[in-house]
């Protein structure tokens, strides 16, 4: 007993002498990335917070606005258009991409033969950039409204639900592999003392499978309204805010009114500071309610 315990004394003193010299150059090997991160997302953060209050062609030469600038923000009907447009796309993207998502990885994880290539298929839309997607599909969806005389140009409606499209079928994919392995990761220990209690497949789903899954649904609904109200590049090549900027998201929206309307730069400042307040407040906000419904395994 002496001798086993002057080896485990001995292998402690080992852990704590390697841990020391590790402990004291832990911040040289932290400063590169704490410098990297000020510079690209600190100092630019800062600096953007400023200019929205602020009237400017060039960063380096503004005057003072105050508030004004957030005042026109929120007069300007474009930008209140297009929240609204955002918020209505990011709920219907939410339910309809993490529904689909969670029946494919539900059913591919059930023995079906081939599932990997289906895995492999289902994942890689999520491979291709926004701005091909974007004229890939409208090229698909012109081809289809033409026969009725229409295009996806001519109508909000048909642009909303052609991003509905897009953004689902790129998304899906990705979304799938994470709920693939929350499901995966569930005990078979509590799927069989279900089944051998008398609980039917549905009954397991409901009780046994969904709230296990739980923190992959965080991460997943997280991922699927970020994405949403971020969206800007298949915005832009599917319907470019056409027609009368009628389906233009959020992202576009500030895009366009900082670089293409003089002298409203610091306009399109503070609608980005707000918007990256309604961004931050929502996803914190979906993030407090889905992990309160976490199980702990």
């Amino acid at each position: 007993m002496a001798l086993f315990k002057k080896k485990n004394d001995g292998a402690a003193l080992n852990s704590v002498l390697v841990r020391r010299p590790i402990q004291k150059c832990f911040p040289i090997f932290l400063l590169p990335t704490f410098i990297a991160f000020c510079i690209g997302f600190l100092y630019p953060f800062a600096k953007g917070l400023f200019l929205s209050f602020c009237n400017f062609k060039t960063t380096s030469k503004w005057t003072w606005a105050g508030l004004n600038n957030y005042v026109k923000a929120f007069a300007d009907e474009s930008f209140l258009h297009a929240f609204w447009y955002t918020a209505g796309f990011a709920l219907v993207s939410l339910l309809i991409i993490n529904i689909l998502a969670f029946t494919v990885a539900y059913l591919l994880t059930k023995g079906i033969k081939g599932s990997n290539i289906f895995r492999t298929v289902f994942f890689m839309p999520n491979l291709i950039g926004g701005i091909v997607l974007g004229y890939i599909w409208s090229m698909i969806f012109d081809g289809i409204l033409s026969r009725y005389n229409t295009s996806i140009l001519l109508n909000s409606t048909y642009g909303f639900w052609g991003l509905i499209i897009l953004m689902a079928w790129q998304q899906i994919g990705y979304m799938m592999i994470i709920y693939i392995a929350g499901i995966q990761n569930i005990p078979g220990d509590l799927i069989e003392a279900a089944k051998i209690d008398g609980a039917t497949s549905g009954q397991i789903l409901k009780n046994v499978t969904i709230p296990m899954v739980m923190p992959s649904i965080t991460i997943c609904t997280f991922l699927t309204l970020t994405n949403s109200f971020k969206l800007f590049d298949q915005n832009l090549a599917l319907t470019n805010g056409e027609p009368s900027n009628m389906s233009e998201l959020l992202a576009l929206n500030i895009f366009r009114t900082f670089y293409g309307r003089t002298g409203w730069e610091g306009v399109g400042q503070a609608k980005a500071v707000v918007f990256f307040l309604l961004v931050a407040a929502i996803a914190l906000t979906q993030n407090w309610l889905t992990r309160r419904k976490e199980v702990q395994q």
